[in-house]
């Protein structure tokens, strides 16, 4: 078998196998949650102190009820959901070679249950390896509309 695909949704494959991946669907991960400190941690990293992120009671008489999540945050947690959903076991080096689309349609309200999902939308060849494409999704528990949509592109070496 080129590829395995547990039940959970986790893909495990080798670098010459990619190809056989596209349109594969990935996850959902395990549901993950942030916590305020760690969003005041951001906020002090990046000097990002908008209220709506650090400030719970001002942001309690706004449409999100709370703080959320900054959006660059919500595009970082993705990384532990990429190492949870996909794994090429023989690859020297993988690496993230960008981020074609993001888009933020829902808030991540500090606390929520949040996972992440994605589907293998291209493979192409690159010297020494494969270039994946995953569109994933991040989903929060009860909300109709998703945290985060993003196109990322991996590279992945033999």
């Amino acid at each position: 078998m080129a590829f395995d695909l547990s039940r959970s949704g986790r893909l495990s494959t080798t670098v010459s196998a990619l190809p056989s991946c596209l349109g594969i669907e990935l996850g959902p991960s395990r549901w993950h949650r942030v916590d305020q400190d760690s969003v005041d941690t951001f906020a002090k990293l990046t000097g990002d102190f908008s209220f709506i992120h650090v400030d719970p009671d001002r942001a309690r008489e706004t449409r999100f009820g709370g703080t959320i999540v900054h959006g660059y945050f919500v595009l970082s947690l993705l990384s532990p959901i990429i190492i949870e959903l996909m794994e090429v076991s023989d690859s020297s080096l993988g690496v993230n070679y960008g981020v074609d689309k993001v888009r933020f349609p829902g808030p991540l309200p500090v606390g929520a249950s949040f996972r992440g999902s994605g589907t293998i939308n291209a493979v192409k060849p690159v010297p020494g390896g494969f270039e994946v494409m995953v569109a994933y999704r991040m989903q929060v528990k009860g909300q109709e509309r998703p945290a985060l949509v993003a196109e990322c592109r991996f590279r992945y070496y033999a």
